[in-house]
């Protein structure tokens, strides 16, 4: 059983890049910039064959959100137990290659519209190592998220407990001159990695898509990497 305790902004966060951030950037966040931005990884081969594993376990990635039929029908999931996670993605949505990341789906029409995880090696045990989660987060969307150009908001911010590992989701939006983006991310610790999952949407279509694309933040989890055979 989860259990859920959450922070909800009572209104969102304005976040302003210069000379605001209420704590100086962390070794952590500095080191999870570089290396997200600078690693890509060739899996198209692998995440195939993970695509094919993923459809057999879909009920069972789904059953924990006691989903409808009519709900499961809307969603595949993505089983990867080589690098520890899972995750469930629209039906409709094709896989692609995202710069720095390890899987990522996309619509089919829009590409703008997508879910992408990636992770990165990390001594942390748990995201409270991290920091206090309103800071951590704060940093992440100002720090590394947005681009200079763009003007960061913050509506919600809520942690989840499952299987003894703490996740934290935040929805967030990143604007900029005649355009914005609105997503959701979740980050989690485990097997001595730092996950990473973002989705997101056009801002204009946010409203239709968002209840969607919660239940695939939602639905992110870190497999037990098993040691390999000797």
């Amino acid at each position: 059983m989860a259990s859920l305790s959450s922070y909800i902004c009572s209104t969102p966060i304005q976040l302003s890049k210069v000379n605001s951030s209420p704590v100086a950037m962390s070794s952590v966040v500095r080191t999870i910039s570089k290396d997200f931005m600078t690693t890509e990884k060739d899996c198209s081969i692998r995440r195939t064959m993970l695509v094919g594993l993923g459809a057999l376990s879909t009920n069972f990635l789904l059953a924990r959100f006691t989903l409808a039929k009519e709900g499961r029908d809307k969603y595949k999931s993505f089983v990867d137990v080589t690098d520890g996670y899972s995750y469930v993605y629209p039906s409709d949505w094709r896989d692609f290659d995202f710069l720095g990341h390890d899987s990522a789906f996309k619509d089919r029409i829009a590409a703008l519209q997508h879910v992408r995880v990636g992770f990165i090696p990390t001594t942390k045990n748990d995201v409270h190592d991290l920091g206090p989660m309103e800071e951590v987060i704060f940093d992440l969307v100002t720090n590394v998220y947005s681009a200079p150009n763009q003007k960061p908001t913050i509506f919600d911010m809520q942690e989840r407990t499952i299987d003894g590992k703490n996740y934290w989701t935040f929805e967030y939006e990143l604007q900029s001159s005649g355009y914005a983006r609105t997503a959701f991310a979740t980050i989690a610790i485990g097997n001595g990695r730092y996950y990473t999952l973002v989705v997101g949407a056009n801002q204009r279509r946010w409203s239709r898509l968002r209840d969607l694309l919660k239940v695939v933040a939602d639905s992110f989890k870190i497999l037990d990497i098993k040691p390999a055979a000797v």
